[in-house]
């Protein structure tokens, strides 16, 4: 089975969105200087063992530039360096809903500010959505394509509780229901290897196809400079998958996933100078080409085992 008319084994995001608006869709990555109630003390003071002070951030841009300064240099970049034509904003650092609705309706709409701009994306925890924010965000279906990527990790309360995700599954499944019956898209931010077992990591591919997600953005767990993750690693708490495991195991986490689920991340590059470990992490292209690959050695693809969950 092949995908969006490529030879890919799986739904690739880019590719999905290439063939929806007749040219490739390029993000643009934002940073409003929002925070997170898992570290700033609502919840905890501490936030995730695996999140440093840059949010998960790429580092782009600045806060200190305004939304629409980042937005205009992240696209005439991107035009520059790729002819981009078409873009989608993408609020990515910390938790992009973390603030009342009305001060969101004037950041978002900032980001709309150019009219190549085709989509929003906004990353966030479910414990930070209410209906008013879902109302906002749901008012820009009808003019852009429209997503939440939430930060679900794992499906298992044990998991979230190791990684003092500091909310549980119930709560990610109550802002799900509330987030699909506003016609918006929902993309699901999966870590691997987050001390689980293998049938634990399959049990979340199994849990999350029944929802039949918009996307899924797999992540490789990985250390940090200045992460509690770091320090367990150093001190011979954790050790983490090689290439080839973790290759194996997002293609046996695929074949769960329904065929119509977007894939949006599989492999990245990473801050190479932040980083901790593993050190393979840094070489996304070679990951990809692995992974294409391992698929072509089983004859198989996303959704293979969708209908006998």
């Amino acid at each position: 089975m092949e995908f969006n008319g490529t030879d890919k084994r799986y739904n690739q995001f880019s590719e999905y969105l290439k063939n929806m608006f007749g040219a490739k869709v390029y993000k643009i990555t934002l940073d409003a200087g929002f925070s997170c109630p898992n570290r700033d003390g609502v919840i905890s003071n501490e936030g995730c063992i695996f999140c440093d002070d840059g949010g998960s951030f790429s580092q782009a841009h600045s806060n200190k530039l305004s939304i629409s300064e980042q937005v205009n240099i992240g696209a005439e970049t991107l035009a520059k360096r790729f002819k981009a034509k078409k873009f989608m904003s993408y609020f990515q650092a910390f938790s992009n809903t973390y603030k009342p609705a009305k001060e969101l309706e004037k950041i978002y709409k900032e980001a709309l500010c150019r009219p190549d701009i085709v989509g929003i994306s906004i990353g966030t925890r479910p414990d930070c959505i209410d209906d008013d924010k879902l109302n906002l965000i749901s008012s820009f279906t009808s003019d852009y394509y429209t997503w939440i990527e939430y930060g679900l990790q794992s499906v298992h309360d044990k998991t979230l509780k190791k990684i003092n995700r500091g909310h549980d599954y119930k709560c990610f499944l109550n802002a799900y229901e509330k987030t699909k019956n506003k016609n918006i898209n929902v993309c699901l931010h999966i870590i691997l290897n987050l001390f689980e077992t293998y049938d634990e990591m399959m049990e979340t591919a199994k849990t999350i196809a029944e929802l039949e997600p918009d996307g899924v953005k797999i992540h490789m767990l990985c250390a940090l400079e200045g992460t509690k993750l770091a320090k367990m690693y150093q001190e011979g708490e954790i050790d983490f998958m090689t290439e080839d495991e973790y290759v194996s195991t997002v293609c046996d986490f695929l074949e769960y996933l329904p065929a119509k689920t977007t894939i949006h991340r599989l492999a990245g590059n990473g801050l190479r100078t932040e980083l901790v470990a593993p050190r393979w992490i840094g070489k996304k292209l070679d990951c990809l080409n692995k992974i294409d690959r391992e698929f072509l050695r089983r004859n198989s693809w996303q959704s293979i085992k969708f209908k006998s969950i």
